[in-house]
C-alpha cells in the first residue's frame, strides 16, 4: 500500500497538533484576545490622554505618565508573581500561592482557575472548574489588563502631587497587596467567590478597590497647591472626549470578556454595558442643566463613567430593562455625593480626590453591587455563576440574602483597601517623601520631568523673572472646586 502524501496544511493551522490543540476553540480565543486588547486600549492611550487632558495645563505630562508607567509596572509584577496570587492555587481564603506565569510549559496548556470548583456541603461537585477553550497566556494577558487599568484609575485621586518616585514604589506594592487579593476573593476561587458574591467584571474587585484606595491614598499624600485646588481647568476638552471615547468603546472587552467565551451570556454584557452607559451620561447632563443652567461635558463623562462602572458587577446578569434602572440610578446617585454632598462634608473637601474617583469608582462600584443583588435574572446567573440557583432580590425566594451578601462583599473590599492602603502609604513615606517639594508643586512638568504638553507659555512655566515677572497661575480666584470634576 503507499504511503499517505504528507499534508499540504502548515503545521500552524492543522487540528490536533500542539499549535490548535483539540481543547481549543478559535472563536473563544479569539475574543479573549481582542478583549484583552480592547481594555489595554482604555489605559493606552484611553486614560493617558484622558488625565494628560483633563488636568491643568502644568500637570499633562506628568498625570499621563502616571497612567503609562502605571500600567507597564503591572505587566512585569503580573507575569512574575501577581497572576497567580490572583488565580493560582489557594494560599489562604483570600490569596493565591504566589508564583510565575513565563514558563512555555504553563502557558500554552488549556487555561484553568484551579481554586473554582465549587462543592456542596457534602462534598459533591456543584460547578466544576473553570476551564475556558484556550491558553494559559491568554488567560494571563486578559486578567493583566485589568489589574493594570485599576491601578491607572487609582492614579485619578492622586494627580497633581504625588512624588513619582513614590507612585514608583506605591504600584508593586498596592498590587501586591491589594489587588491580588480582591481578584482572587471573588475571581480566583476565595471565600467570596464561593459564598456567592456576584461581581461579573469588576465592579468591586477595580472599580471599588480603586475608588477606595484613591481616596485614602490622597489623604496620606495630602492635598494639591491652594491656587491648583482653587482654580484647574482642563488643558483640552476635546482630547479628553477622545480618551473617553476609547475608555467606552473599550468597556465592551471589559465586560464582553469575563464570559471568558463568545458566548450569550457575553453579548448579554456588551449590550447592557452600552444601554447603562449611555442612560447615566442623559441623566448626569439633564441634572446639570436643572440645577446649574449649563450642560457640561466634563459632566456628561463622568456620567458616562459612572454607568459603565455601576453596570460592571451585573453586566452579562441583569436583563436590558434593569440596564436603564442602573444607567437612571448611576447618573444620579454619584452626581448627587459629587456635586451636593461632597460640598457640604468636611471630610470630603478635606481630602483633595484630584478627578472624583471616590465618587465616579467606589460609589457607582458599590452601587452597581448592589443594584446586581437586587435585579440579577436567575437564568442569566445560571450561565456564569459558581453558585447554582443564585438570583436578585426581586426574584423573590432566596434572592433577599444576595443583596445582604453583596453588602457584605462590598464591605471586606472597602475594609481591606482601607487599611492596607494606610500601611503602604506611610511605609513608603519613612523611604521617599509621598509628595511633590513646593517647587515642584509650583512649577509642574517643568520641574519634575523636564518636559512640557506643549510649547506654549502657560501655566507653571518657569521662566526668567525679568521678562515676566511672576507665574501665569499667580492670580486670585474666589470659587473653589475639588477639580475637573466640579467644573459646571
Amino acid at each position: 500500500m503507499a504511503a499517505l502524501p504528507p499534508n499540504p496544511v502548515p503545521v500552524a493551522y492543522q487540528g490536533g497538533t500542539p499549535a490548535v490543540p483539540v481543547w481549543l476553540n478559535k472563536g473563544d480565543n479569539a475574543w479573549q484576545m481582542i478583549s484583552a486588547t480592547l481594555v489595554g486600549l482604555q489605559s493606552v492611550p484611553g486614560l493617558v490622554i484622558l488625565y494628560g487632558s483633563i488636568v491643568k495645563k502644568k500637570w499633562a505630562v506628568n498625570s499621563a505618565f502616571m497612567a503609562l508607567y502605571a500600567f507597564a509596572a503591572v505587566v512585569l509584577c503580573w507575569v512574575i508573581w501577581g497572576y497567580k496570587m490572583s488565580f493560582g492555587h489557594k494560599l489562604l481564603p483570600f490569596w493565591g500561592k504566589a508564583g510565575p506565569a513565563l514558563g512555555q510549559k504553563y502557558l500554552v496548556n488549556q487555561a484553568l482557575l484551579p481554586a473554582t470548583t465549587q462543592f456542596y456541603d457534602d462534598g459533591r461537585v456543584e460547578t466544576a472548574m473553570v476551564t475556558p477553550f484556550y491558553p494559559m497566556a491568554s488567560m494571563v494577558w486578559f486578567q493583566c489588563v485589568f489589574a493594570g487599568i485599576t491601578l491607572v484609575i487609582l492614579a485619578g485621586s492622586v494627580l497633581g502631587r504625588m512624588s513619582f518616585k513614590a507612585w514608583m514604589a506605591f504600584v508593586p506594592l498596592w498590587l501586591t497587596f491589594c489587588y491580588t487579593v480582591g481578584a482572587f476573593s471573588l475571581w480566583g476561587g476565595g471565600f467570596l467567590f464561593h459564598w456567592g458574591v456576584m461581581d461579573y467584571s469588576g465592579g468591586y474587585v477595580i472599580h471599588l478597590s480603586s475608588g477606595i484606595a484613591g481616596f485614602t491614598a490622597a489623604y496620606w499624600v495630602g492635598p494639591r497647591s491652594k491656587k491648583d485646588r482653587e482654580r484647574f481647568p482642563p488643558n483640552n476638552v476635546l482630547l479628553m472626549l477622545a480618551g473617553a471615547g476609547l475608555l467606552w468603546m473599550g468597556w465592551a472587552g471589559f465586560n464582553g470578556g469575563d464570559p471568558y467565551s463568545a458566548n450569550v451570556d457575553s453579548s448579554m454584557a456588551v449590550l447592557n454595558t452600552n444601554i447603562c452607559g449611555a442612560t447615566s451620561l442623559l441623566v448626569w447632563t439633564w441634572l446639570d442643566v436643572i440645577f446649574f443652567k449649563k450642560p457640561s461635558v466634563i459632566g456628561a463623562v463622568q456620567g458616562m463613567i459612572t454607568g459603565l462602572v455601576s453596570i460592571t458587577p451585573g453586566a452579562g446578569l441583569v436583563q436590558g430593562w434593569a440596564a436603564i434602572v442602573f444607567g437612571i440610578l448611576s447618573g444620579s446617585v454619584p452626581w448627587f455625593t459629587m456635586m451636593i454632598v461632597h460640598k457640604r462634608w468636611s471630610l470630603l473637601q478635606h481630602i483633595d480626590d484630584t478627578l472624583g474617583v471616590f465618587h465616579t469608582h467606589a460609589i457607582a462600584g458599590l452601587l452597581g453591587g448592589v443594584l446586581t443583588g437586587l435585579f440579577a435574572e436567575p437564568q442569566l446567573c445560571a450561565m456564569f455563576l459558581p453558585v447554582v440557583n443564585s438570583k436578585g432580590g426581586v426574584y423573590g425566594g432566596s434572592g433577599g440574602i444576595q443583596i445582604l451578601k453583596q453588602l457584605a462583599g462590598g464591605a471586606f473590599i472597602i475594609g481591606w483597601n482601607l487599611v492596607v492602603t494606610s500601611i503602604i502609604c506611610v511605609a513608603i513615606n519613612l523611604i521617599v517623601p509621598l509628595r511633590m517639594t513646593e517647587e515642584q508643586l509650583i512649577i509642574g512638568d517643568d520641574a519634575v520631568h523636564g518636559e512640557e504638553a506643549y510649547a506654549l507659555w502657560g501655566d507653571g512655566e518657569k521662566y526668567d523673572s525679568t521678562r515676566h515677572g511672576q507665574y501665569s497661575d499667580d492670580t486670585s480666584h474666589n470659587k473653589a472646586s475639588i477639580g475637573a470634576t466640579q467644573v459646571v
